[in-house]
């Protein structure tokens, strides 16, 4: 009997370390498995070119898992080197990476992933390196025990079905992790982890009849098989992108970064999507899956992107689950950067069905970029519609109109004026769509010859008629009074002939005037020395204007009245009117007064 030797590790701790610290589920024990096996082939093929490569996944009737492969066995010696590794390589995290430089995985690391999932494991191993050497029986329980003896060959091939070099490792499940040793379980993860693997992975499947065949879950990578023609290419890569991603591309592009020996695709999302959504990617290291949602791989403003990439130098974290965070992801990172915003160029350099359509879907992309790269900056310029009081039109279309550009900076301060500015024949652009303001910002630097700047309120101004000074006279009386009721307000009140003449009221402000406003507001709240001190920044002139248009009937009859009650009732009225068309929310004070003209307004209609 083989002498029972004991785990130099607190196994419990490290299968808790495992579980929940170190990997995100438990799932992952099947691709340490796999991993192992595909180590083990490639130790092999350095010795036998030629060697078979093979990995075959066999459930059990008792609802176990067996896992063969091909590869370069184990003797006895090195079993026990490797399963001392096991308690070396388990104290810390840092350790995991350190041991996962040449190789997919690591045999102890591996074999302790197991017990996330398994009660007992048994593994048989053969030697390739040393044929003479005689077969090795490994078994290791949860409770941190292990038995290592060598075995006949006959017992070998029994066990494994095959006399042939390589190792079966075999599950029983952990009475609360059965589910994970369920063949479809099984298939499912390694089809997930290991599908796009260079070697043949086959489960065995018992057909009804009590039969049993081979099934392969390996696939060849889907963007380096030749295809008969273009469309069929696409079609293929458009089913392999629902396939793992839940949609079909509106596009995609191929990916290269030979540096770090990285090929891949691209996807373009069909429907626009937040800038804040996770920008997250399918990895590959040396075709086994790193992870479906793995950051970091494209700049943050390649947000409207997905892709798939498989590369045989980028490093990954301890879990493998994730990419470590150094310089060669980060010149990856640029790398592919530079690939999507070439695509991008070259899509909307070119006048297109399909141009339109990339543009009505990921605007905001292209918005993003601009901010950072001019050369997208002036596409974007030149082929973004931007909402204007004189239409829908680029900036480059507008200020070949206009000679200039100005800009509102929010949407509601862009709804204030639209109507009247597009009435005067005064060109705006509203700028207050996300990214928006920043590129007119970048804008301004990088093209100097076009007179770029936010709106004020004198710009509006200026294209309203003041009143001719008999009409002044008529209304003196009434702007007395009415002013001296929107002083309460923090609002100057002016009297104007515009157009549409169904306008009644306009609110005129800017950011300056709002900024005083807002000091003002604080220097009230605050009182005292501190208050004083935002004296010193505040501007008593700097008021918001509410411009009645005197061409209005409404205005024309409030006006008139000679009931101040009823005036300054109106004049309210009017200035809630005028928040409520620019956009402008319904504040707690605003809905007092409203309620306060509206009842003096039904007390003199009852009288």
């Amino acid at each position: 009997m083989p002498k029972t030797q004991t785990f130099q590790v607190d196994l419990h701790g490290v299968v808790d370390l495992f579980a929940h610290h170190l990997y995100s589920s438990p799932r992952v024990f099947l691709r340490e498995l796999l991993q192992n096996s595909v180590d083990a082939i490639t130790a092999r093929r350095q010795i036998e070119p030629g060697c078979p490569a093979t990995v075959r996944l066999t459930p059990t009737a008792e609802g176990g898992l067996k896992v063969s492969d091909s590869g370069i066995g184990l003797t006895a010696d090195e079993a026990k080197e490797l399963l001392a590794t096991i308690g070396r390589s388990s104290k810390k995290t840092e350790d995991l990476e350190a041991v996962r430089v040449d190789y997919l995985g690591q045999f102890g690391i591996g074999l302790l992933s197991s017990f996330m999932v398994a009660e007992q494991i048994e593994m048989y191993a053969r030697s390739a390196r040393d044929p003479s050497a005689a077969p090795i029986l490994w078994r290791g329980s949860a409770d941190g025990t292990y038995t290592l003896e060598t075995i006949s060959l006959d017992e070998f091939a029994a066990a494994t079905g095959s006399p042939d070099p390589g190792t079966m490792a075999s599950l029983r499940p952990r009475h609360d992790q059965e589910h994970w040793l369920n063949a479809d379980t099984v298939q499912a993860l390694a089809i997930d982890f290991g599908g796009l693997l260079p070697l043949d992975v086959s489960m065995q499947v018992r057909l009804d009849d009590g039969e049993t065949l081979w099934h392969r879950l390996t696939e060849t990578v889907p963007w380096r098989v030749e295809y008969g023609s273009n469309t069929e290419r696409d079609e293929a890569l458009s089913n392999y992108c629902a396939r793992v991603f839940g949609f079909h591309p509106l596009a995609h592009f191929d990916l290269s970064v030979p540096l770090v020996g990285l090929d891949g695709v691209a996807f373009v999302l069909p429907i626009a999507t937040s800038p804040a959504a996770p920008n997250a990617h399918r990895v590959y290291l040396k075709r086994m899956l790193v992870g479906a949602q793995v950051p970091g791989v494209l700049p943050p403003w390649a947000f409207f992107v997905r892709c798939v990439i498989d590369s045989t130098a980028l490093r990954p974290t301890a879990s493998r689950e994730m990419l470590y965070d150094d310089d060669v992801l980060l010149a990856t990172r640029e790398a592919l950067g530079r690939s999507v915003r070439d695509w991008m160029v070259d899509v909307l350099n070119a006048e297109t069905q399909f141009r339109r359509q990339f543009i009505r879907t990921h605007h905001l992309a292209i918005r993003s970029l601009a901010l950072h790269d001019d050369d997208m900056l002036d596409l974007a310029a030149s082929v973004l519609p931007f909402e204007t009081t004189l239409g829908t039109m680029t900036l480059t279309e507008f200020v070949e109109d206009q000679g200039g550009i100005r800009y509102t900076s929010t949407v509601e301060d862009f709804r204030r004026v639209a109507s009247v500015a597009r009435a005067q024949g005064l060109g705006i652009v509203n700028a207050g769509f996300v990214y928006d303001a920043d590129v007119m910002t970048r804008l301004q630097t990088h093209r100097p010859d076009w007179t770029i700047r936010a709106l004020v309120a004198s710009d509006m101004e200026q294209t309203l008629t003041m009143l001719e000074p008999e009409e002044e006279l008529d209304c003196l009386d009434y702007l007395l009074a009415a002013g001296n009721s929107l002083q309460e307000l923090d609002c100057e009140l002016l009297l104007r002939h515009f157009e549409p003449a169904a306008l009644p009221a306009l609110f005129i402000t800017d950011p300056d005037i709002e900024h005083q406003r807002a000091l003002r507001q604080t220097r009230d709240d605050v009182g005292g020395l501190w208050g004083g001190l935002l004296d010193d920044f505040s501007e008593a002139s700097n008021k918001r204007r509410l411009v009645l248009n005197y061409d209005n009937p409404a205005v024309q009859a409030l006006v008139a009245a000679t009931d101040a009650e009823v005036q300054d009732a109106g004049t309210k009225s009017l200035y809630i009117t005028a928040q409520l068309l620019a956009g402008e929310p319904l504040r707690p004070n605003d809905a007092r007064l409203m309620n306060e003209a509206l009842s003096a307004l039904l007390r003199r209609t009852v009288k």
